[in-house]
């Protein structure tokens, strides 16, 4: 069952339009450490994935090229929605387009963790496909489950 006020991890996957250092996906990519750094000074924030360029986007998860991943922790799903959609983050998300193609699929996986726990790349993908393949239920879910 979805607990309210236990950290919360989430997953989000993108279909780049083109290689990231392209100049397709430089504004994109002129705006990670800006809007990283934003996250990390949130309320709420616990932890996020990163690689050798400090965010995510070099780390492989899918075995298409093309999709980069984000993924972070949270004291609750209030606090990340708190970054998502009341900070400049929701800048990038109105922007979206002009670097990432339409998602066939879900592309946000969100699930509740133990205190202390943090989430591997292959645990994400694995309740990622979990989501895709069977839908929202406390096991993986999103914003819109919690809402029902």
């Amino acid at each position: 069952m979805y607990v309210y006020n236990m950290p919360i991890a989430q997953l989000n996957i993108a279909k780049m339009l083109a290689p990231i250092d392209s100049p397709t996906m430089s504004g994109f990519v002129n705006n990670l450490d800006r809007i990283n750094a934003l996250a990390e000074e949130s309320i709420g924030f616990i932890w996020r994935l990163t690689g050798e360029e400090d965010n995510a986007t070099a780390i492989k998860v899918f075995e298409d090229d093309s999709i980069i991943i984000n993924m972070s922790v949270w004291q609750d799903v209030e606090s990340l929605k708190n970054y998502v959609y009341k900070t400049a983050h929701v800048e990038i998300m109105r922007r979206k387009k002009e670097w990432f193609s339409k998602m066939e699929s879900m592309h946000m996986v969100l699930w509740n963790i133990p205190e202390g726990h943090t989430p591997t790349p292959q645990e994400a993908k694995e309740r990622f496909a979990y989501l895709n393949e069977n839908g929202e239920s406390d096991y993986a879910f999103n914003f819109k489950y919690l809402n029902k």
